[in-house]
């Protein structure tokens, strides 16, 4: 990647995981926060924590269509504003209401499709994998780092001065976007990285994507509904301020095993196993914690399973979807996906918080359990990804004559396994395997190609 996309992927990236770590860093601490507030019950915390899920879902690829009339820099600016009144909204209001109205306002300012947008128009074809790799990283960076910091910040500043820090964030967030992005004079659709709605059928209707995409739904529905329960446990067995000595270590080793494991699966391609262990292992956690949320000891040692377990299918999901989606439908695709993402987060917070207001903490963690078993069949029956990468080639203007040619004579290249030519886009999407194929040598092996890139 060159300087100019380099400053641009890690602004954009800068601005995603400030907004995230605005939205991440009450889950830690808000259940024992609402505890004071005068309207307080488990139901209505649940839905505090989860509401910002249900107005990200529904307008994240709406805004990110908006982008592609408007602009990218009008719709990132009108969601981070969006972020900062609800956070201002939520940071002076006293009562449990005026925070989940906050926190709706906040998950609407739904700016991840239009920045992933702004990240294709600024980069080159070849390097938008890297682009999109480096803006995954942050994703999942400023959840970590959120979930440390949250009962620091708590500690010092209070929620409402948690509230106030991330309206800060943002404000920081539009600093950068003005300032330091570049303007993308050529914004156009790029399939690769934004949903095309004429696709939403085609993939809403694929029963191996639809397992996924469950998957991830059910993934943040257990991971919101154990933040609307567990704090308080651990508050009972330790200091809400020297909670961070809990969630630091345990993210740390769950980071630090995270990536050899992945890669070990992907290089030996036995991701689906990794998989179908790793869902194990969150029913594993979910189980011990029925018994266990009393227990600081057991507490600490079922956070780790958990988040281990977590770490290892946030980052496997998105990599199955890849391989198991057509390359011309990738952002349809992972738009759908984020969007399952973030309804999960609001369903396991509602869900957590009335199970915990009708029943028992211990029902919470029951059904959470009874949820990984569904999911763990779902898995294991599915059927085991194909180990290929998705390219983009730039091809500039072609006509239908040399577009079919070109498919023809790909296609018959030993390790490609799929061609679509987008003749009004210019480009080519392909699907390769890269143990068979190296890209660098495709222009020997198809010489049309090679006279498209030179021309």
């Amino acid at each position: 990647m060159n300087s100019n996309e380099l400053r641009a992927i890690f602004a954009l990236a800068g601005i995603m995981a400030t907004r995230l770590m605005g939205l991440f860093m009450i889950l830690p601490v808000f259940a024992i926060y609402a505890q004071t507030l005068p309207d307080t019950s488990p139901t209505l915390v649940g839905l505090a924590i989860g509401i910002y899920g249900f107005s990200q879902a529904l307008l994240q690829i709406p805004f990110g269509i908006l982008s592609d009339r408007f602009g990218r820099k009008s719709i990132i600016t009108i969601g981070l504003i969006l972020f900062v009144l609800g956070s201002i909204v939520a940071a002076t209001s006293t009562t449990l209401m005026g925070i989940i109205i906050g926190r709706a306002m906040q998950g609407s300012g739904a700016i991840a499709g239009a920045v992933l947008a702004m990240a294709a128009d600024l980069t080159r074809e070849e390097q938008r994998t890297k682009a999109m790799a480096l803006l995954g990283m942050s994703i999942g960076a400023s959840f970590m780092l959120a979930i440390v910091l949250g009962p620091l910040l708590n500690r010092w500043i209070g929620v409402p001065g948690i509230f106030w820090f991330t309206a800060i964030l943002a404000l920081f967030g539009m600093i950068l976007l003005h300032s330091v992005v570049p303007q993308a004079w050529h914004s156009h659709l790029h399939r690769d990285a934004e949903p095309v709605p004429s696709q939403f059928k085609q993939v809403l209707t694929d029963p191996q994507l639809l397992r996924l995409n469950l998957g991830v739904l059910l993934l943040h529905i257990l991971l919101t509904a154990i933040f609307v329960v567990l704090p308080i446990s651990l508050a009972n067995q330790l200091d809400p301020s020297h909670h961070w000595q809990v969630y630091l270590p345990v993210l740390a080793v769950a980071g630090l095993v995270t990536f050899p494991v992945i890669m070990a699966a992907e290089k030996r391609r036995h991701l689906k196993l990794m998989f179908v262990i790793a869902i194990g292992l969150l029913g594993l956690a979910e189980l011990g914690l029925i018994y266990l949320h009393d227990n600081l000891t057991g507490i600490v040692t079922m956070l780790l399973i958990f988040f281990t377990a977590f770490s290892l299918l946030e980052a496997s999901l998105p990599s199955l979807v890849s391989k198991i989606v057509r390359s011309e439908s990738k952002g349809t695709a992972m738009g759908i996906y984020s969007t399952a993402q973030f309804f999960g987060a609001f369903l396991g917070g509602l869900g957590g918080g009335w199970l915990h207001q009708h029943y028992s903490v211990e029902t919470v963690f029951a059904v959470g359990f009874t949820l990984t078993i569904v999911w763990f069949i779902l898995a294991a029956t599915m059927q085991s990804p194909r180990y290929l990468s998705s390219e983009l080639l730039n091809l500039g203007q072609i006509d239908k004559i040399r577009a079919n040619q070109l498919t023809h004579c790909l296609i018959k290249v030993p390790g490609v396994a799929e061609v679509v030519v987008i003749i009004e886009e210019g480009v080519a999407y392909l699907k390769v395997d890269r143990k068979v194929l190296n890209m660098t040598a495709l222009k020997e092996k198809c010489p049309l190609m090679g006279a498209l890139l030179k021309s």
